[in-house]
């Protein structure tokens, strides 16, 4: 085989293959073998056809396979003798190809390539510098976490006699619609719990600033007119009195901070043991976050000192992953699958999307491409029992059987399963510079 390698541009190739004589001959044979053995000719034995007779008749046909035989085969050749890496490859359409017997056989692929990434620094001796996050678990914290389980645990009881309804306080209510002293079907609510100044409409009515100063057993009417445009032919243009009755005045009693509380919020001894507990677990979040904020600034440093060209593929293929994704997030929540003029919506805001997202999808290549290229310096690999445990995280985070987590990456196909082992390599890379890096302070 001869390979000439031609660069078109910072991360572009041609590879121009010459496939030797001896190599097509050799294909144009075993084609013909296996072409003799399959068809049959009037007036022949099977197998027994003339090779000229097969030559005349299927030549073309016997061409195109062997080309389909000799391009794959010698393009992988060539690309292992280039040392290349294409991310993608333009070749002729095969049915365009002419191969002929006893004759060498060239043809071009054009190669995108992921470039050469020289590493700058960011191990000892010359580690990344991180900004010191002097965020701590604080008392405040604390108490407002104990605060949060106090509502979680607290009750309501019927307030002491005579007691005015005010923001904060619920009202049990019994509502009433009336239409010409006609109650409206539908329109009632008996032992409704309400809590004064949520603002939340009771029959599509607020009913919060009638309520407040009132007391258990008082009883008031609250008219509502309604459009002529409204839906319901009943209350279109009609007024609906809603008749209120309150039925009793309750009030949320938070439970005392001791040890019987801590004890009623789970296994803990006493409320010291409770606080503690809930010290520990701050810290344990906290601890995460400024990892987070650490590892962010690692990979801005990453992305700074790093100058090469990225190939426009691969920029493509992520900011269509992204835009698709933004879409079926919004589809998800905007409901609008009946809508005719949907599809032409989709279109304007994939094309909006596309302008938007396209700094991200360039930002979330480069920073792959340095990752991966760190991977390869370090020799960073992941192991079958590395992505058994990251099944099993997955499984634990989505509250999904490890089975069907391991069915949803397999669905994908090899390429969704090794996209999957580079995204954990890629993030073993990240944590590797992360604990090479100093944080000043």
């Amino acid at each position: 085989m001869k390979l000439e390698m031609t660069e078109l541009g910072p991360v572009k190739r041609a590879l121009k293959i010459e496939v030797p004589e001896e190599a097509v001959n050799s294909a144009f044979q075993k084609v013909y073998a296996e072409l003799k053995r399959q068809v049959r000719i009037p007036g022949f034995r099977p197998g027994k056809a003339p090779l000229e007779l097969l030559q005349k008749r299927y030549a073309p046909m016997v061409g195109q396979d062997v080309v389909q035989r000799l391009v794959p085969d010698y393009y992988q050749r060539a690309v292992k003798e280039s040392g290349v890496v294409p991310v993608l490859v333009d070749i002729p359409p095969l049915e365009r190809m002419k191969v002929e017997p006893n004759a060498a056989f060239t043809f071009t692929a054009t190669v995108e390539i992921k470039p050469s990434i020289q590493l700058g620094d960011y191990r000892p001796p010359n580690p990344l510098s991180l900004k010191k996050d002097d965020r701590s678990v604080t008392d405040d914290q604390v108490e407002k976490a104990l605060q949060t389980l106090r509502e979680q645990q607290a009750q309501v009881d019927a307030a002491s006699e005579g007691t005015a309804l005010q923001d904060g306080l619920y009202a049990v209510l019994t509502v009433e619609g009336f239409v010409d002293n006609q109650p409206v079907e539908g329109a009632q609510k008996k032992g409704h719990l309400h809590q004064v100044g949520s603002k939340t409409p009771i029959l599509g009515v607020e009913l919060d600033d009638q309520l407040l100063g009132k007391t258990a057993g008082e009883t008031f009417d609250v008219p509502q007119l309604y459009p002529v445009s409204h839906p319901d032919m009943n209350l279109a243009g009609k007024t609906m009195v809603l008749k209120v009755t309150i039925d009793a005045v309750k009030e949320k009693k938070l439970p005392d901070l001791d040890d019987e509380f801590a004890k009623d919020c789970g296994e803990f001894d006493s409320l010291e043991h409770l606080k503690t507990t809930i010290t520990t677990q701050l810290e344990n979040i906290l601890k995460q976050d400024l990892e987070e904020g650490y590892k962010d600034q690692v990979i801005e440093r990453l992305l700074q000192m790093h100058h090469f060209d990225i190939p426009e593929v691969l920029i493509e293929r992520e900011l269509q992953t992204l835009v698709r994704q933004k879409l079926m997030k919004e589809q998800r929540h905007s409901h609008r699958e009946d809508d005719l003029n949907e599809p032409i919506r989709l279109q304007e805001e994939a094309k909006r999307l596309q302008q938007e997202l396209q700094p991200e999808a360039k930002r979330r290549v480069k920073l792959s491409l340095i990752l991966d290229a760190i991977s390869q310096k370090e020799g960073i690999q992941v192991s079958e029992e590395e992505v058994d445990s990251e099944v099993q995280k997955l499984a634990a985070t989505l509250k999904l059987p490890v089975a069907e987590i391991q069915r949803m990456v397999e669905a994908g196909g090899p390429g969704a399963q090794e996209e999957f082992r580079e995204r954990m390599k890629a993030e073993k890379a990240l944590q590797f510079v992360y604990q090479n890096a100093v944080i000043q302070g």
